[in-house]
């Protein structure tokens, strides 16, 4: 398995380490795995539905509408 040095300031890791308090995952290797996961998954929705979009709602209000670069 390919590894990666990758330095983050203190900000980037205090998100890493509340998502890995939040979340059923075991390290912060396991976040940045999940999310960039999810990332994919993502894009390659994007990609493959032209005019589609993410959307967070509650009780089918629109809460906000995601954009992917």
């Amino acid at each position: 398995m390919p590894r990666y040095t990758i330095d983050f300031d203190d900000k980037f890791d205090k998100t890493l380490s509340d998502l890995l308090d939040s979340t059923d995952a075991t390290t912060k290797a396991d976040v940045i795995r999940r999310a960039v996961a999810s990332y994919s998954y993502l894009k390659k929705a994007q990609q493959e539905n032209v005019g589609a979009k993410i959307v967070v709602t509650d009780d089918n209000q629109l809460k906000k509408e995601i954009v992917l670069p």
